[in-house]
């Protein structure tokens, strides 16, 4: 797939100081850092596509919209545009605003699990799975086995597999089951999606046992784009409408405004019941900040009303898609291992194929992102035994190097640095050796462990 016509023009550009480190200081760079890509300096990186959380680029009307935002404490303007938005594209009753997407994850974990009780997922993210375990929850994956392997082409790997799904409602029984989750493009499978069809499965049983459904809208555009590319009867319907078809069933939902809001910060939990609501209000106050600004800035909300709309388009959708497409093609071509189909807001290179003779107790992955940013100074993250573990080795699972891409932030000579430096590295491959962990957070450990190499850095 080629990439498509971008719907926009550049206005304002941002020097990166990372272009001109030289390999030697990369090397200091990166030692200095443990070698996890998430502790060096922006300065030190010139490439960046470890996140798209919050590193995209904004356009002129929300840069516009930050300087028209209300800052009142309560009742602030922003927030009631905000609302009005989230109701018109998703159509949920109630809306609650958090600092970010982790901010509703907590909320919701803390009101709607009680200790002991079953959530089924749809594979995780990070924080949605370690907020669900803080509230002494018990996270279960329901997702289909084509989720788990990396070469399978399936095209809605963000699919429930039903089956399972039944299985553990009947073997905990109904009482024990908080509410299922479902993740949109889910970002440990790939950045993959689920159908409607699925997802209408999904909410029949939820509806005749009475369990909540509750989604992780976070990359719910990218996830409709691929609805209406890949599942029949929907080529005619837009990215809006089709999104909008998804949030209609289910109960309710936790968004990152991040990443397909196109704001630096900000997030928010949505729902159709009113005690949930009531509910929500009161933590929100206690945890994030009063129920009308939720731990944002009146000019973020106002920038994230403004976001939601412009990126909700088809056009806007289509052509960040197709950014990742392109670079999916590149990388492949040159024989990489990534997985497939190429998801919507990344590509994930298959570190298992990548470093087949490193042992996954070595953190493959990690390495990988290593000597990817010592190559060439583009930093990655790794989704693999570090981000799917809580030390407790060893792990078979997944074992991906992320490489998400911000969107309008880069150009395509901008994917073909990053093409190039990985191939150098895959060219040597087989001199790279594994990691050892030297220190390990209690939680969420890939944000902060450090590691020291088993071999020299070649």
């Amino acid at each position: 797939m080629y990439m498509l016509k971008p719907p926009f023009k550049i206005k304002v550009i941002e020097y990166t100081p990372g272009a001109a480190l030289t390999r030697a200081k990369r090397a200091r760079a990166i030692a200095r850092a443990g070698y996890n890509t998430f502790l060096l300096k922006s300065d030190e990186v010139y490439i960046d596509f470890l996140t798209d959380s919050g590193t995209s680029a904004q356009s002129d009307a929300q840069k516009a919209g930050l300087e028209l935002g209300d800052e009142a404490y309560a009742g602030s303007r922003s927030f009631y545009h905000m609302e009005k938005t989230v109701r018109e594209l998703f159509g949920y009753r109630y809306v609650v605003p958090t600092h970010q997407g982790r901010g509703a994850e907590h909320l919701m974990s803390r009101i709607c699990i009680q200790p002991g009780q079953i959530i089924p997922n749809n594979l995780y993210f990070t924080t949605r799975r370690f907020h669900q375990e803080l509230a002494r929850g018990v996270w279960v994956d329901v997702a289909v086995s084509e989720a788990h392997d990396p070469k399978n082409t399936f095209p809605f790997k963000g699919n429930v597999d039903i089956k399972k799904l039944l299985r553990v409602i009947k073997r905990h029984g109904v009482k024990n089951i908080a509410y299922i989750s479902m993740e949109a493009a889910v970002n440990m499978a790939g950045g993959q999606p689920f159908s409607l069809d699925n997802l209408k499965k999904v909410r029949r049983i939820s509806k005749q046992y009475r369990i909540p459904l509750y989604l992780d809208i976070t990359r719910i555009f990218e996830n409709a784009y691929f609805i209406q590319q890949r599942e029949k009867g929907y080529s005619k319907k837009t990215v809006r409408e089709i999104a909008r078809e998804i949030t209609l069933f289910s109960d309710g939902c936790t968004m990152s405004a991040k990443k397909d809001g196109v704001v630096n910060i900000g997030g928010f939990l949505a729902m159709n019941d009113r005690d949930f609501f009531r509910r929500a209000k009161e933590e929100v106050v206690v945890f994030e900040g009063l129920h009308t600004y939720g731990g944002m800035a009146g000019r973020d909300m106002e920038a994230l009303a403004i976001g939601l709309k412009e990126f909700s388009r088809d056009e806007e959708v289509a052509y960040y898609v197709s950014q990742v497409a392109y670079l999916g093609k590149e990388l492949r071509k040159r024989g990489i291992p990534i997985v497939l189909p190429v998801g919507g807001h990344a590509v994930f290179l298959d570190a298992k194929r990548f470093l087949s003779h490193i042992p996954q107790e070595q953190f493959p992955a990690e390495r990988l992102t290593a000597e990817i940013y010592l190559e060439s100074g583009v930093r990655t993250m790794e989704r693999g035994i570090v981000s799917g573990q809580h030390g407790k080795e060893p792990y078979d699972g997944l074992e991906l190097v992320r490489l998400a891409i911000p969107r309008r932030a880069y150009h395509r000579e901008h994917l073909d640095i990053v093409v190039d430096g990985i191939e150098k590295v895959f060219r040597r491959r087989k001199y790279i050796k594994g990691l050892k962990m030297v220190y390990e957070p209690k939680s969420l450990r890939f944000f902060q462990a450090r590691f020291a190499p088993v071999g020299r850095m070649k």
